[in-house]
């Protein structure tokens, strides 16, 4: 056979081969390009949902911001309340120490002078009774006085009148 024959074969059948495999190339690229059209155009439409979450994002970070800094002035507004209570609080303490300190003051000088205090209370007492004496002393006396008038006048003069010299008296009281 003849080589020319056979390359002739052989160049054909590369031809066919390459022609085969041509279409198989094609018929698989096909159905690829859609695919990457496909995906392009998801692509797009995630590139413009990331450009409006970066959008949110950043307001978002803004208004965090601005939050963060009303937080801050506003703790430090609270700081000042938190520091006039404690000193409130200080007072407070202070005042009940004082308290304390009087009151145990008070205390030792009761029990240190309790006899004192007994025997004034004592005389006091004897005070009010003779005080109290002497103001029924004067209504009988006063009593007396009118009744005595009322006699020398020519009126009667009433049953049961006490004298003071008698020493009675209806008040039920011990002299």
């Amino acid at each position: 056979m003849d080589w020319q024959l056979i390359l002739a074969i052989a160049a054909g059948v590369a031809a066919i081969a390459l022609l085969i495999v041509a279409i198989a190339v094609a018929y698989v690229l096909l159905p690829v390009k859609k695919n990457l059209d496909h995906i392009a155009k998801t692509l797009d439409g995630v590139e413009g949902q990331i450009q409006g979450i970066t959008r949110e994002s950043t307001d978002l970070l803004h208004k965090a911001n601005r939050l963060t800094e009303d937080v801050q002035g506003k703790s430090q507004k609270l700081n000042s309340v938190v520091d006039a209570i404690q000193g409130m609080g200080d007072s407070v303490s202070n005042l009940n120490s004082s308290v304390d300190r009087v009151t145990n003051s008070i205390t030792h000088n009761i029990s240190q002078n309790e006899d004192k205090i007994s025997q004034v209370v004592q005389w006091s007492n004897v005070a009010m009774e003779v005080a109290d004496k002497w103001q029924m002393r004067q209504r009988r006396n006063k009593a007396y006085n009118t009744n005595t008038q009322s006699a020398e006048d020519g009126e009667n003069l009433p049953v049961a009148v006490n004298s003071p010299s008698t020493g009675n008296d209806n008040s039920g009281e011990n002299r």
